[in-house]
């Protein structure tokens, strides 16, 4: 595997990876310092941080870190040598380890949260700009004809109108949530972008408009069928009362609306949702994560999951 080639593609591709390092040993272990393994939210892994007992460790606290975004430290340790390593570290013991000990740094790569803006004004281009700061991940919603005449800014991924709802349908099927939507086309195609969006739920949805623009829309958006407890969850007019008056004091008070709406998610990150379900190694007791478990069988009707070899020999032996 090309490593950075590999990281490279899970960053444009917006897949949520922990990546795993070792980054201390003690012999007797197989493992040394700087191998290193990816590990995917589906349980997923590629790369080599130690045996079968340590690969199964480390695998599960990855999908723990990618769920929760925040890293840990390792240390795998001899059952008599199991001491406390302060508050920054986790101490695992493991009873079937060879008697030496690793430690694992694991770090969760999340992709960026996704701000959606539309339009092609004077403030959907200030809001782009500063999401990009924030920074989210920006795509500019503009119509087709409106593609060319976009300033380029890293950061910020322009797409024509018509491709909106693909996009969201995209995003519904691959499960991603936390997305952040300012609809800021003044008057061009408000009704048809808000329609598209609140069918995707995002966790902010502001229009800026007036009050009585505002109005307008949601009444036209209820003769399309919209569902009223949807359409009251646009924020309109978009942003806090801080007396703002340019475009760049408009985004500003954007801004802190979705920071204000969004303060139980992180807006350095999606949350994500792994499939870190933890069954038992009937033979050691340690927890192994159930899916992409490689040492596994089926007996009387029971499913079992081991943590290596040895224990699942020594569960039906030969």
């Amino acid at each position: 595997m090309d490593f950075f080639a590999r990281l490279a593609e899970l960053g444009r591709e917006r897949t949520p990876f922990a990546l795993a390092t070792v980054v201390a040993r003690r012999s007797p272990v197989s493992s040394h310092v700087g191998d290193r393994a990816l590990i995917l939210a589906n349980g997923t892994m590629d790369g080599f941080v130690g045996g079968a007992c340590s690969r199964e460790i480390v695998r599960r606290e990855a999908l723990r870190a990618i769920g929760s975004g925040s890293p840990r430290l390792l240390h795998i340790r001899p059952d008599d040598d199991a001491t406390d390593a302060g508050r920054d570290a986790i101490v695992i013991p493991m009873g079937c380890v060879s008697g030496g000990s690793v430690d694992v740094y694991i770090e969760p790569h999340l992709p960026l949260r996704r701000l959606i803006v539309v339009g092609d004004t004077a403030v959907a281009d200030a809001v782009a700009r500063v999401g990009a700061q924030v920074p989210f991940d920006v795509l500019r919603v503009v119509d087709a004809a409106e593609l060319d005449a976009l300033d380029a800014v890293a950061g910020v991924h322009p797409i024509a109108l018509g491709a909106l709802a693909e996009y969201l349908d995209t995003e519904r099927r691959l499960g991603r949530t936390g997305l952040a939507a300012v609809v800021a086309s003044q008057g061009h195609y408000d009704e048809e972008t808000l329609e598209a969006l609140l069918a995707a739920e995002p966790a902010f949805l502001g229009l800026v408009a007036s009050r009585r623009r505002s109005a307008d829309v949601a009444a036209v958006l209820a003769s399309r069928g919209v569902a009223a407890e949807r359409i009251a969850t646009i924020r309109a007019p978009a942003g806090l009362d801080l007396g703002a008056r340019t475009p760049g004091e408009v985004a500003i008070s954007i801004f802190a609306e979705i920071v204000e709406a969004t303060a139980a998610a992180s807006a350095a990150g999606e949350p994500i949702e792994t499939t870190a379900r933890i069954g038992i190694d009937p033979v050691c007791g340690m927890e192994v994560a159930l899916d992409g478990a490689r040492y596994h069988l089926e007996r009387d009707g029971r499913s079992y999951v081991f943590c290596g070899p040895g224990c699942q020999a020594a569960f039906v032996p030969a």
